[in-house]
């Protein structure tokens, strides 16, 4: 994949991954990585698309957004992105809190989004987990976070390779960029909440089963809240699905991109 750094029209600058050609999707990771996570989805999809894996904002080489931003500011952003790409409208995927992001600009600027696919996606959180959340965004917010917390939720005991890969991720993040976008993440599962039925594009909603957070119940009630939208729940896996199901989530966005193209 070639990197490269894309200027934005309020002055930041965004990191970006590309690799294949073809019609344009762009890729959107969750709190605490970076574009590399997406490795084995832009393997296979670039072979027949043209794939933008970015560093969220205070991620990676992405400059931050202030402290405070709350989730329409990184919608913001990612409308920001999609014009500075000047490709027209691009299929938009995203995991965890990019699953937000991805929703969000569905909603707000459908002028933007050929197709939207939201993986391991957070949608009205009841009140214990929302306690949780937030607590642990009160935490890295103090400097407190503790990075093997989120690979436990994330991983099994045999999935090392992954967690590995995560773990570095999560050791080398932007104290200060984490903060702020989990902050955002942990706020936002209710802000487009009531506009899904607004999306027009083709979505899919994923998840797995065994992801505690981004439930199944979570995934069937945003698809039942988007006319047409997909709804598939992946057996025997957790959140970072996109590393440790590969195949079966290329499969599905594979199907959702034929959709997007017609």
């Amino acid at each position: 994949m070639m990197s490269a750094i894309l200027p934005l029209s309020d002055g930041g600058r965004v990191r970006l991954l590309s690799a294949g050609d073809g019609p344009a999707v762009l890729l959107i990771h969750g709190v605490g990585l970076r574009a590399e996570v997406w490795g084995p989805q832009s393997q296979a999809l670039s072979a027949t698309h043209r794939v933008l894996a970015v560093d969220m904002p205070g991620h990676g080489e992405s400059d931050p957004l202030p402290p405070g931003a709350s989730l329409p500011d990184f919608v913001a952003w990612a409308a920001r992105v999609v014009d500075a790409l000047a490709l027209g409208p691009v299929a938009v995927a995203g995991h965890s809190m990019g699953a937000l992001i991805a929703g969000g600009l569905a909603v707000t600027r459908p002028d933007l989004v050929a197709g939207v696919a939201m993986l391991c996606p957070v949608h009205r959180r009841g009140p214990e987990a929302r306690a949780a959340v937030m607590a642990r965004a009160t935490d890295i917010a103090a400097g407190r976070g503790d990075p093997e917390a989120p690979l436990a939720r994330w991983f099994t005991a045999d999935e090392a390779a992954p967690r590995a890969l995560c773990a570095d991720m999560l050791r080398n993040v932007s104290p200060s960029g984490y903060a702020t976008a989990y902050a955002a993440f942990a706020a936002g599962d209710a802000t487009y909440a009531d506009r899904l039925t607004g999306i027009r594009c083709p979505a899919l909603i994923l998840t797995a089963a065994g992801d505690a957070n981004s439930t199944p119940a979570m995934t069937y009630a945003i698809a039942d809240a988007i006319p047409g939208a997909a709804a598939l729940v992946i057996p025997g896996h957790r959140h970072m699905l996109t590393l440790t199901a590969a195949d079966q989530v290329n499969a599905a966005l594979s199907d959702w991109l034929k959709e997007t193209s017609t």
